[in-house]
């Protein structure tokens, strides 16, 4: 009988500072009303200054090991997926090892933007199917406020810092994660970037004056190829696992706006209750995204043992993903 790999336990963490769209009209020229209706956030949390990635990523970790009932000194693998690190060396990975003195686990990062967690959580499928013992933990988690213009209206208003995590391992049983699905297109990198910090535009007062340190986007690109990536991986992931769209009982989509999230329930023929959305709450957080709703999800009760949860995601590079599972 093959090892499939199962959650057994989700945790998240949001700063304390929450940012609503009235404070945003005190600072830059927009409006609620402008906010809500491009893009269907109400409010971001903001981490502070002395709150880092690895300090959000810690906070959900904890949470979700114990949920999982996991000491960290259990830990094989730490997986985090962020574009935000505290620094180019060490990873997030290694500090939250650290933090949590899981000092047998090995600890990466992994750079796939949104799609970092579903990415993550491929990587741990393949490694808990081959050791049923191994336990995992995925972690997506961003601090997208340190990487934003804010005087520039058309992305400052988009994103929002938290993280997400979840602890995998194995099992016996039908459950788990049945397929994963992970596609990229390079070619298309320059429609949502972040120039600099890099080695390719070394960190100069001539890059700075240029604003290459923050996100640039372009927005209708963006969206026209987000709704046609994650409607064909959703089918991809669908007809793989012998679904019809009346078989997944909750999508859970990367929250990155609610035009797309609307396009995609429509494409695929779905209730509004069958699709979770707090897109509202927090905004955009990249790679945190996905987890914080998960674990959001399973909190609240939305997620029964036996549902068919599908989770996809788009983000830059441009990276796009599917995880098909059985709760």
């Amino acid at each position: 009988m093959a090892n499939n790999a199962v959650i057994i336990g989700t945790g998240s963490y949001l700063p304390s500072r929450v940012v609503t769209n009235q404070d945003l009209e005190a600072e830059i020229d927009t409006t609620d009303e402008w906010i809500r209706t491009r893009t269907g956030i109400r409010q971001r949390y903001i981490a502070s200054d002395n709150e880092p990635n690895s300090y959000l990523a810690v906070k959900a970790s904890e949470h979700a090991l114990n949920m999982a009932g996991v000491r960290p000194s259990e830990l094989d693998l730490i997986i985090v997926g962020t574009l935000t690190p505290d620094m180019p060396m060490p990873s997030v990975a290694c500090l939250v090892q650290k933090e949590l003195g899981a000092l047998k686990a090995g600890a990466f990062d992994l750079s796939a933007t949104c799609s970092g967690f579903l990415y993550g959580l491929a990587v741990a499928d393949k490694f808990v199917r081959d050791n049923r013992k191994m336990k995992v933990l995925v972690i997506g988690s961003e601090v997208l406020s340190r990487r934003v213009n804010w005087e520039d209206r058309t992305t400052c208003v988009l994103f929002g810092d938290g993280a997400g995590a979840a602890v995998v391992t194995g099992t016996r049983d039908r459950r788990g994660i049945l397929s994963t699905h992970l596609h990229a297109d390079g070619r298309l990198w320059e429609f949502l970037t972040i120039k600099a910090l890099g080695t390719a535009c070394p960190i100069t007062p001539e890059i700075l004056d240029k604003g290459w340190q923050y996100i640039e986007m372009s927005g209708r690109d963006v969206f026209k190829n987000a709704v046609r990536a994650l409607e064909a991986v959703t089918w991809e992931a669908i007809k793989t696992n012998g679904w019809t769209s009346d078989d997944v009982d909750l999508l859970i989509c990367h929250q990155a706006n609610m035009r797309i999230l609307d396009y995609l329930r429509e494409r695929l023929g779905l209730p509004e209750e069958k699709v979770f959305i707090n897109i509202h709450k927090y905004g955009n957080t990249s790679a945190a995204s996905i987890p914080i709703a998960l674990d959001e999800a399973n909190r609240s009760g939305r997620l029964k043992p036996g549902m068919n949860l599908l989770m996809v995601s788009f983000g830059g590079g441009f990276t796009w993903g599917a995880v098909a599972m059985e709760w």
